[in-house]
């Protein structure tokens, strides 16, 4: 597959059938997150993978809007990775503060994009999520209280294999050469 094809056939996975997804394809999407780029290389991530059944479900939960009723598909998902953010390298954080940039989320938000794109390569659906209550997800995985989750990915095999069009902006509404042209 061309990159460009390859990057528009992923798309946000909301509907999974119950195929369990084989460990041998979530370690290749792992290792696409693995060798992102990171600000001053200090790869500031770390990925759980949960597939055990109730485990899984009781993480899922933690993605339900309370009020607006949305994320419910997390139920349906085999699996679902929780991403923690590290720190980056002291060199990145200074830096960081210096330009007030957040490298780190950077990085994770590259980092998912090669997980999510190697998912396609293999036939898998997934979707991001940064909305999840974090609180339980702490006990439920044992994450260290100093840690903190920034991104939730779930994974499966789509429901329907369909490709939806995009709905984006044109190039012209995007891109200027050599200064901001906004129209």
């Amino acid at each position: 597959m061309q990159f460009i094809e390859l990057a528009n056939a992923r798309q946000s996975v909301r509907s999974y059938s119950n195929k369990p997804v084989e460990h041998e394809k979530i370690e290749r999407c792992i290792e696409a997150a693995r060798i992102a780029p990171s600000a001053c290389n200090s790869q500031p991530w770390y990925f759980i993978v949960v597939d055990e059944p109730e485990l899984k479900q009781n993480v899922a939960k933690e993605t339900f809007g309370k009020i607006i009723s949305f994320n419910h598909f997390t139920m349906q998902a085999p699996v679902l990775v929780v991403l923690i953010t590290e720190k980056s390298k002291p060199i990145a954080r200074i830096g960081g503060v210096i330009k007030d940039k957040t490298y780190n989320l950077i990085d994770i938000g590259i980092a998912a994009e090669h997980f999510c794109l190697q998912a396609v390569e293999e036939g898998l659906g997934t979707c991001m999520l940064g909305w999840f209550d974090s609180k339980n997800l702490f006990d439920y995985l044992k994450i260290p209280k100093n840690k903190q989750i920034d991104l939730i990915i779930s994974l499966g095999y789509p429901l329907k294999d369909e490709t939806r069009s995009k709905k984006r902006k044109t190039l012209d509404e995007i891109r200027s050469y050599n200064s901001f042209i906004n129209s």
